[in-house]
């Protein structure tokens, strides 16, 4: 679940017994994610722009172009672009029983930072 125009270039996708999948993921100024959590965690890696993100009970973070985010399994957090900068990073995560995410509610317009 986003809110904005988001692009996905999925890189790889490994079958069983393998589990871990990655994809090129770019947000247009202003897009950004839903809360959610990844069963096995989540790696970021920004190849481009400026983005957003954050952690529950954490403040939002800038993530610029270099940056490496790590979200730990069952982490509530949102990720994307800023108000004005489009972002692309790889995204790599595991799948837990054939499931990579648990999307939960749209981030409000006060938790994102514009």
């Amino acid at each position: 679940m986003v809110h904005g125009t988001v692009r996905i270039d999925p890189l790889f996708d490994r079958s069983d017994p393998a589990q871990v999948s990655g994809a090129s993921v770019t947000f247009e100024p202003g897009a950004r994610t839903a809360w959610h959590t990844h069963p096995l965690g989540q790696t970021l890696i920004v190849t481009a722009g400026l983005g957003w993100a954050q952690k529950d009970g954490e403040d939002a973070q800038e993530i610029p172009l270099g940056d490496i985010v790590w979200f730990a399994p069952g982490e509530k957090h949102w990720h994307g672009a800023s108000a004005r900068t489009a972002i692309t990073h790889i995204a790599i995560q595991q799948k837990l029983d054939g499931k990579v995410v648990d999307w939960m509610e749209n981030v409000t317009a006060r938790q994102y930072c514009e």
